[in-house]
Order: C-alpha cells, then structure tokens, then sequence
C-alpha cells in the first residue's frame, strides 16, 4: 500500500490513517507532499483523484481517499485486526463518535488549527470553540466510562485514530480539561504510533 499524506505538523486528516496503519503494524510506503511547496498542487493531483490527501493506493491499486473512507477500507481488508470494537453495540457508537468528529467540530478546526510544534495556551478559545471541547469530553468521557479504558473503546481503534489530531490541538492551546480528558490525551500522545507522528513533525520544522 501506498499512503500520501501532508506535513505532519499541519495535516490533521493526513495524521488519522498514517497513525491507524502504524498502529497495527501494516507495512505501506508514505508518499510525504508538502502542501506549501509551489508545485504541491501538481504533486497532489499525481496521487490523489480529490487532489487532497490523504490518500490510500491499496495493493489491488485502488485510490480510496477521505481518512474515514481509507480505515473502514483497511479495517475491511484485515479483518483480523480490531480496527473497530468487535462487539455490535460498541462497533455502532464507535462508527457514531468517529462520524462526529469527521463532519463536526468547525470552531475547533478553525479557531485551533492543528499545529503540533506551536504552544499558545488560550488562543483561539471562543465561546463556540469551548462548546465544541466541551463536547467532546462528553463523548471521551461516556466512552471511557463505559469501557474503562485505556482507550475510548478498550483497546485503540478507529475511534482514537480519529480524535488523535484533536489531543494535538489540546495539546498546543491548553484548553481546562477535565482529570479524565487529560489523562485519555496524555495517553494518546505517549502511544507508539502517535508519538512516531510528532516526532516526524518536529523533524519537518527544524529543517
């Protein structure tokens, strides 16, 4: 498989797949454009039929892109891996949750981008953007409550692939979490595949 993704400090919908695919160790070659560079537009067209990313080339050599629509297509694939809970009740709310935050949330993405390598505690916190964090602690909270960790749903998932990028965020503007929200991010952030990401993306900044 083939994945092609933007900068890992910048790319929060690049960050879902890649951390999902290393997580359960499927091998794949990374295809890294930088969505910056004057000739990202042509690179992005060469690998991706939306001209985003990302993007997945599996090995039967379909293009599937949308983040959502490349892990339901590698959970399909490799089956043997618990890429969504295997119970149908947790599988359902999981599908749920990762919906959520994949059409939801437009005053987090847009007053607190993700910007792994930045630190500014309190921009971006407007009222809608804390109702929007808000929330989703309500849904950390349910999750974690009811599975009892360490993960939203036991073990990681889709649904911690999806909420990743936003533990990036908390993680650079600071925003008042609760005992459980910093704990369930403090968690994510210390995971293998997730802290391979950060690394990659302090990597990019400090050339």
């Amino acid at each position: 498989m083939k994945l092609a993704i933007g900068d890992k400090n910048f790319s929060s919908w690049s960050m879902r797949p890649w951390v999902l695919l290393k997580h359960f160790g499927m091998p794949f070659e990374e295809v890294l454009i930088n969505l910056y560079a004057p000739d990202s537009r042509a690179q992005l067209a060469r690998v991706s039929p939306s001209g985003k990313v990302p993007c997945l080339v599996t090995d039967a050599g379909d293009a599937v892109w949308d983040s959502l629509a490349i892990m339901e297509t590698v959970a399909e694939s490799y089956s043997q891996h618990a890429m969504w809970p295997r119970d149908a009740s947790d599988r359902a709310r999981a599908r749920s949750v990762s919906a959520e935050m994949h059409s939801g949330f437009g005053d987090l993405r847009q007053n607190m981008p993700m910007e792994i390598c930045t630190h500014a505690p309190g921009k971006g916190a407007t009222p809608e953007t804390l109702a929007n964090i808000a929330r989703i602690e309500a849904i950390w909270g349910e999750c974690l409550a009811k599975s009892g960790g360490p993960f939203l749903f036991g073990e990681f998932s889709i649904a911690d692939a999806m909420y990743a990028p936003v533990v990036m965020r908390f993680n650079t503007y600071a925003p008042e979490l609760s005992a459980t929200s910093r704990a369930y991010a403090e968690r994510v952030t210390a995971s293998p595949a997730v802290a391979e990401w950060i690394d990659g993306a302090k990597q990019e900044v400090a050339r």
